[in-house]
């Protein structure tokens, strides 16, 4: 998807769009620096939007693990299915609070590693404790959360779901991000 698809998205459809620019790379080396890849069978995506992070997943998860990624967004989703063909890789439109349903459908239980690019700022209370609560109650016991946000307005919601967290600083991005690494 071009720079240019990418903003009409945001334009159209701001309020569920986070971002004017794909990210960085240097966001996604610190996004993923934390997760032990190594010992993750089920990895899941939460609005990768043009897949910025997923190909850096790809290349660092194991050939047996299992990536299922949950983007709401009709275009971007039909982009990504095109863009993202590996056979341990699935492609979901659909919101990231049925992640218990999107999981049991495929015969697994929790994930290992939840990697999510939604934009928890612009979305109401309601819609952010649900993506949170989903998120904590299908990762697995010593599993990883990681989340960016381009400020610390959610950093609260998030400690209340998650106890051990660890925040880094990204200013090669636009915007500079946050990192929020959480485990359960």
């Amino acid at each position: 998807m071009s720079a240019k698809s990418f903003i009409a998205q945001f334009l159209k459809k701001g309020n569920k769009v986070g971002a004017v620019a794909p990210s960085s790379r240097f966001l996604a080396a610190k996004m993923l620096k934390q997760i032990p890849f190594d010992r993750c069978e089920t990895i899941v995506e939460f609005g990768p939007g043009t897949g910025a992070f997923t190909g850096y997943i790809q290349k660092k998860m194991q050939p047996n693990a299992r990536l299922i990624i949950i983007e709401l967004n009709e275009i971007f989703c039909r982009d990504l299915i095109q863009k993202f063909t590996r056979p341990n890789t699935e492609i979901i439109q659909g919101s990231a609070t049925d992640l218990s349903n999107i999981l049991s459908e495929r015969g697994i239980q929790n994930a290992d590693c939840i990697i999510s690019s939604l934009p928890l700022a612009i979305f109401d209370e309601t819609l952010r404790e649900n993506i949170l609560t989903a998120a904590h109650q299908c990762l697995s016991t010593g599993g990883h959360f990681v989340q960016f946000q381009y400020s610390l307005q959610s950093k609260k919601a998030i400690q209340r779901h998650f106890n051990h967290m660890n925040l880094a600083f990204t200013p090669l991005n636009i915007p500079p991000a946050f990192v929020y690494s959480c485990k359960k």
